[in-house]
């Protein structure tokens, strides 16, 4: 048994010296690949670990230190309300305007406080592809249709990929019901639901608004909004610190420190949003980590979250860019092979669609501009779809995470499920288009 072990080391370290033995390092595709993968991972470290992730984190956190795991079971359990459950999932995209990424947080809170694998996959799904804001610039840049074809398809198939994951997975599903009802007992509430709402829909508004996106035209509602975010942004983390100060017992002096260091870095730095919204995070951290065993408890299930989905994140950003490249450049893989196999409304040409978009990193809305260039080189309406339903929703980093939630075999399986009904939505547009 030693040696067998011995032997498998012995031919991982000769697989390594011949692949470096034999690497093409003068190959200027490989180097523009390995270029790719670094600007992607420094493009992703700026535009969305401190605006996206970390809010994020911090609501993950607070999900594991403040909600109770029994009304997580009873909302979103196994055995749960059906129509309950898969409506909130179904519907959350449309107030959470987050990536693939960002999602992830969010959706290993609730799945590691007792959500059935269904629903919390149904929130996984539906968390990054039904985005408001998206869907309307999808249809003004896209055309109307395809707007429309979006958004119905995001909420069905996010209803459709959580019932499948149930029905597929039902033995482990029922088995999950009857320990969490068996275990089920009464608790002690210590604040009213609607401070916990409020808390929680104040730490929402901040990760929604400091991500809005800039629309396209420089009028209107949605212009409006995004001149005003980083306002509507602080109003949502005043309301956070009034809500500490008052429910949570956490100090105001503390707070009004925190807030001062905040104000102190936007006028320093009056033109990086970024560098007081990061201020604000760590006088957040520090006041919680010091202020009562809640704070502290938050703190560490905030940390635990992210060192356990960051480091995959970045490994995940570094694979895709180093094959895919980023929007408008190459990583290895040429861009005009994806171009040639996504032309007409064939099976093939929307199933490759559904698996590129699967595996390709979209930053929120990033992917309108790629899906206008891939039209523009004769990309059918039904792949365009396919991407669109696939995209968002999956991504080469995003499977590592979700692999380290639910295992390997559950998220081959969603996996495939969310590539099906991409391509089986794009097929049924485009035939639906070209009648």
């Amino acid at each position: 048994m030693k040696w067998r072990e011995e032997w498998k080391k012995l031919l991982l370290i000769l697989a390594v010296f011949a692949g470096f033995f034999f690497l093409p390092a003068r190959n200027e595709r490989l180097h523009s690949a390995l270029a790719e993968a670094l600007y992607l991972a420094h493009y992703y470290a700026r535009e969305h670990v401190i605006l996206c992730l970390i809010p994020a984190f911090f609501i993950a956190g607070a999900i594991a230190a403040f909600i109770k795991q029994e009304s997580v079971i009873k909302y979103l359990g196994a055995g749960a309300s059906k129509v309950l459950a898969y409506g909130v999932a179904s519907v959350s995209g449309a107030v959470l305007a987050v990536c693939s990424c960002t999602v992830l947080p969010l959706f290993s809170g609730i799945y590691r406080m007792g959500a059935g694998l269904g629903p919390a996959t149904a929130f996984l799904y539906s968390g990054p592809a039904i985005n408001v804001l998206a869907v309307v610039l999808t249809a003004r840049v896209l055309g109307w249709r395809l707007g429309l074809a979006r958004a119905v398809g995001a909420v069905i198939f996010s209803i459709f990929v959580g019932l499948a994951m149930h029905v597929i997975f039902l033995r482990e599903e029922r088995e999950k019901a009857a320990k969490q009802k068996a275990a089920a007992r009464e608790t002690e509430v210590q604040r009213p639901l609607y401070q916990n709402a409020l808390y929680f829909a104040s730490m929402a508004g901040v990760l929604v608004f400091a991500n809005w996106g800039a629309p396209e035209g420089a009028e209107g509602f949605w212009a409006a909004v995004y001149g005003a975010k980083w306002w509507l942004t602080g109003l949502w983390a005043i309301l956070l610190a009034v809500i500490l100060a008052v429910w949570f017992g956490q100090k105001w002096w503390n707070l009004l420190l925190g807030a001062a260091a905040v104000a102190a870095a936007v006028l320093i730095y009056p033109q990086q949003p970024m560098v007081p919204f990061l201020v604000g995070a760590i006088s957040l951290s520090v006041i919680i980590g010091t202020d009562g065993e809640e704070g502290r408890d938050w703190l560490e299930q905030t940390w635990d979250f992210t060192r356990q989905i960051l480091p995959l994140l970045f490994i995940g950003v570094l694979i895709a860019g180093f094959l895919l490249g980023r929007p408008e450049h190459e990583g290895l893989i040429p861009s005009r092979w994806v171009e040639g196999l996504v032309g007409g409304n064939s099976l093939r040409a929307n199933a490759f669609a559904g698996v590129a978009g699967a595996f390709m990193y979209f930053a929120t809305l990033t992917e309108i501009p790629i899906l206008e260039g891939l039209i523009g080189a004769g990309m059918g309406n039904g792949p365009a779809l396919a991407l669109l339903l696939a995209g968002p929703a999956l991504s080469l980093p995003n499977m590592l995470v979700i692999r380290s939630v639910i295992g390997t075999k559950k998220t081959l399986v969603y996996v495939m499920l969310v590539i099906v009904s991409a391509t089986a939505s794009g097929m049924i547009y485009g035939a639906v288009v070209a009648g």
